[in-house]
């Protein structure tokens, strides 16, 4: 088993991650999401990362990730182009091998596949599962996208095609691109005796009687438990993902103002503790969202330890209600102020 640390010869890889949540129909959505990727790209990161989300617009604009990013794919030459997650209980694991192969040869081997067992307990029944049954189902499939990831036949005999890392046979395959998403130190424990890479969420409840238990805490012990799992010689691969909406002096009191109706909707569900007495520096705090000036969430993200410890951070502005030109504008000031100063690695070559 490899030791408990990680070593690297610079930060974090900058990422950006959305949810497509935007305040438009869904055609907009995307058009935004799709302006938002080519300004990362643009700006430096290394990464883009979307979520999965089935019937309800509120919680995620976007049920069909594969498709999303064919289509992000074309426009961009050198990002890469991420799930965050897929909830693999909901598919046909052999459709997902197949869409992720083809999407794979498009972008020329820049996809990475998160995935997760979750989701909304709702969602379940219209895929002919169920929530309770998601992590026997996870399982299942995760193993048949192996299978067709490495070259070998189903039970049935059929191979995958495109065949496994036709794209690029420089670059690690797909079953080597895999991610899984967990809030414990069991899941995580499974990724990476796995070889997997780990998914860490932006906030997530905190544990029974510790409500002011800081995301770091948190989630260091799930780290820890992930690479005692690697087996020896596995590179370690841990995503951090976190809100952050960094703006301008002057945009920030309107961006204040819109944030705190929207934040404290979801502030209980979020951590798991009601949330209605603190103050709205004080939720901003406790649900781990990052709402400031570049200064700001540079003097707050000093102290995020977790950030020491991964290989790659993306970036999301929601929970916060921001527009599409505020998204872009904390883009920008993520890669070109916020990133220099704590050390995130920021790609030298850039797409103009």
């Amino acid at each position: 088993m490899t030791d408990t640390t990680t070593e690297q010869t610079s930060g974090p890889r900058l990422g950006f991650f959305t949810r497509l949540l935007e305040d438009a129909p869904a055609g907009q959505r995307y058009r935004f999401a799709l302006e938002q990727i080519e300004a990362a790209e643009r700006f430096g990161m290394h990464s883009a990362w979307v979520a999965q989300h089935h019937f309800s617009a509120a919680e995620g604009g976007l049920p069909s990730p594969l498709v999303f990013l064919s289509h992000a794919a074309a426009r961009t030459r050198r990002i890469t182009l991420g799930t965050a997650i897929i909830t693999l209980p909901m598919e046909n694991a052999v459709r997902v091998a197949e869409d992720a192969a083809v999407l794979d040869v498009l972008a020329e081997g820049r996809l990475e596949i998160g995935l997760g067992s979750g989701g909304n307990p709702k969602s379940f029944p219209a895929f002919g599962t169920s929530f309770d049954e998601r992590r026997e189902v996870f399982a299942d499939n995760l193993a048949t996208l192996r299978t067709l990831f490495s070259g070998d036949s189903l039970p049935t005999e059929h191979l995958l095609y495109p065949e496994p890392d036709a794209a690029d046979a420089g670059r690690p395959g797909l079953g080597q691109r895999l991610w899984q998403a967990t809030f414990s130190s069991g899941g995580a424990g499974a990724a990476g005796a796995a070889g997997d890479g780990l998914m860490l969420s932006r906030t997530q409840p905190r544990p029974q009687g510790r409500p002011e238990a800081a995301l770091d805490e948190v989630q260091l012990p799930v780290i820890d438990t992930y690479l005692s799992q690697l087996p020896d010689g596995a590179a370690p691969r841990i995503l951090a993902s976190r809100t952050a909406v960094v703006a301008d002096a002057a945009d920030l009191p309107r961006l204040r103002e819109i944030t705190e109706p929207a934040l404290r909707t979801e502030a209980d569900r979020l951590v798991g503790y009601d949330t209605s007495s603190l103050s709205f520096d004080e939720l901003l705090v406790a649900t781990d969202t990052y709402l400031g000036t570049s200064e700001q969430v540079i003097e707050r993200m000093s102290a995020d330890r977790v950030l020491d410890r991964v290989t790659d951070v993306s970036f999301q502005v929601h929970s916060v209600p921001a527009t599409n030109e505020a998204a872009l504008r904390s883009i920008e000031l993520l890669a070109t102020e916020v990133a220099p100063a704590l050390g995130l690695d920021v790609a030298e070559e850039r797409v103009r």
